[in-house]
């Protein structure tokens, strides 16, 4: 029996494999389970949401907070919003339409801006280690070099370069066709994704682990440069309440690196070969619902002037203003 050219094969798994939309399995493929997740996932975005609004405004309506630190967080609540904001409300939305597919330019879609925002938030967290590194190592200098444009560039950098990363994994991903539609996550993951496609996949999961180490590892390090000397500084102090008020101004910052980079690290930096899906969905949910969630009350509670321009704000006539 004559064979087919190879050429004819790559074509009709092609033709085969074309897909327009894919189906999004949800936190769970058991109904009851599924409502519960839900409601979950609404109650920690609604909180997580009006957290970090609440401290946007607070920090714009209060001008003692107008300092490179609270520039800084500011951005990172915005960030925290957008990140949240690219997964959650469509799922909830497919939800209550009774409806669980997506078309596949939605999906690449929701991957890039998820990518994006997640990149951006990872970079950032670094720029605010090195903005409590000048503040404690280099106290005199401080508002010299942290000046409003040396601040708006150090915004831009996680920004640009988040896009810039995001865009490399889009486009690679559209070269890819896939077995199934039959997506077993809430929204389009990149690893859920590749671990879908029927094509040689070795580049992407290549790029995974270098852009993902210079978007997670690289400031991840810089982090740990910055917080070396800030502890030989804060070690050097004598008495133990100048310890305490020097650490505590980098405890909260050190609170959320931990959680955001302990559960990215444990579900993008290992073989996707390795990956079982009930273990990412759970580090999948901790980045995005429970760290962005958290972030706004691990700043407040730990933050003698975030806490008060808060009260501030809504215990005054600032908040009905604002509205």
């Amino acid at each position: 029996m004559p064979r087919r050219p190879q050429s004819q094969n790559c074509l009709d798994m092609d033709n085969r494999t074309r897909i327009s939309e894919f189906v999004l399995l949800g936190l769970s493929e058991q109904p009851q389970k599924q409502q519960v997740f839900l409601g979950l996932s609404f109650s920690l975005y609604l909180i997580g949401g009006l957290g970090n609004l609440l401290t946007i405004l607070a920090i714009v309506s209060d001008p003692h907070l107008h300092s490179p630190m609270y520039f800084f967080l500011s951005n990172l609540s915005l960030l925290d919003i957008c990140f949240t904001s690219t997964t959650v409300p469509s799922m909830l939305a497919s939800h209550l339409c009774g409806r669980t597919t997506m078309s596949s330019s939605a999906c690449l879609a929701q991957m890039y801006f998820f990518i994006t925002f997640g990149g951006a938030d990872s970079i950032l967290l670094s720029v605010m280690a090195y903005d409590r590194y000048m503040a404690i190592c280099s106290p005199l200098h401080y508002v010299t070099v942290m000046s409003f444009l040396r601040c708006a560039l150090l915004v831009a950098v996680p920004w640009t370069s988040a896009n810039l990363i995001s865009m490399v994994h889009t486009l690679l991903m559209t070269r890819l066709s896939f077995c199934t539609n039959r997506i077993p996550h809430f929204f389009c993951d990149l690893n859920a994704l590749i671990k879908l496609s029927c094509s040689d996949t070795q580049v992407n999961e290549m790029l995974v682990l270098v852009l993902g180490g210079s978007v997670v590892l690289i400031p991840f390090v810089c982090i740990i440069a910055s917080y070396t000397p800030i502890a030989m500084a804060v070690w050097k102090v004598p008495s133990a309440w100048g310890k305490w008020k020097a650490f505590s101004t980098c405890s909260s910052h050190l609170c959320v690196v931990s959680l955001f980079y302990g559960t990215i690290i444990g579900v993008y930096f290992n073989p996707v070969s390795t990956h079982t899906t009930q273990r990412d969905l759970l580090a999948t949910v901790m980045y995005t619902l429970v760290a962005p969630m958290l972030n706004p009350f691990i700043y407040s509670l730990r933050n003698r002037e975030l806490k008060g321009a808060l009260w501030k704000l809504l215990s005054g006539n600032r908040f009905a203003n604002f509205l």
